[in-house]
């Protein structure tokens, strides 16, 4: 089956789905693209309507908001869809960044668009991607895998599958599983190099990176980590190189 879609709207009586990049943290790291669609959609759909409201304080914009998160997801997409069959146009954000990477937005651009209407990106930021600009030797590629399994065991096992490869992965940890996260790598590779860039565009942003050892130790001597994390892991060459220039 082939699915084609882009910005040319075929029927004008459909409403349109927008998926809406939104600020990581800084409220100014948002397009202008970007806030002329939450200006001129008729319904904003949000993972949380407290989070995107202070956005849309921010900006003077004064639009219905339902909430569409992942336990609702599936339920609110035929609402959504519903609403587009009577011609409104709708912008969906998650939190923070691109939605429906490790968010919310995979279930209802799906359904959207098995129903007839156009679903169109408006790119913007994505933590992942704004942590990798800062990483350095990374390597040509890497795999983004999101969260990891809060179960030792599944998160074991993925981390080796992901270490076997060989090449840079980018992961999201909670500042409560930040260490466990760490000391799981230590346990496999401790002399991969890792990067933790922590709360991102804000006031308190930080970049910690050494090999796991290191970085765990820096984790572990502070009375508490706060603030969502990306996890940047090297490839074996890029750790190796990265070691050796800095002894």
């Amino acid at each position: 089956m082939i699915a084609q879609f882009g910005y040319v709207k075929y029927n004008e009586a459909m409403g349109t789905l927008y998926i809406v990049a939104t600020p990581i943290g800084n409220l100014e790291d948002i397009t202008q693209r970007a806030v002329r669609i939450l200006n001129e959609a008729d319904i904003i759909a949000c993972e949380d309507t407290r989070v995107t409201m202070r956005l849309l304080q921010h900006y003077g914009i004064h639009k219905r908001t339902i909430a569409t998160h992942a336990h609702n997801e599936i339920q609110s997409a035929r609402g959504i869809v519903k609403l587009l069959d009577e011609g409104n146009d709708i912008a969906f954000v998650s939190d923070a960044g691109t939605p429906a990477l490790s968010d919310p937005g995979a279930h209802l651009v799906e359904l959207v668009r098995k129903e007839g209407h156009d679903v169109i990106p408006v790119p913007g930021v994505s933590a992942a991607v704004t942590a990798v600009s800062v990483a350095g030797l990374m390597g040509k590629s890497f795999t983004f895998e999101g969260f990891l399994s809060v179960k030792g065991g599944k998160r074991k096992k993925r981390l080796q599958i992901l270490l076997d490869r060989d090449e840079a992965f980018v992961l999201y940890e909670s500042p409560y599983r930040l260490i466990k996260l760490l000391e799981a790598i230590c346990e496999l590779a401790e002399d991969r190099v890792v990067m933790v860039a922590r709360e991102m565009t804000k006031s308190y942003e930080e970049y910690v990176k050494g090999t796991a050892a290191e970085v765990l130790e820096t984790y572990k001597e502070r009375p508490s980590v706060k603030g969502e994390c990306v996890v940047c892991v090297y490839p074996r060459k890029s750790s190796r190189e990265q070691i050796d220039d800095n002894h």
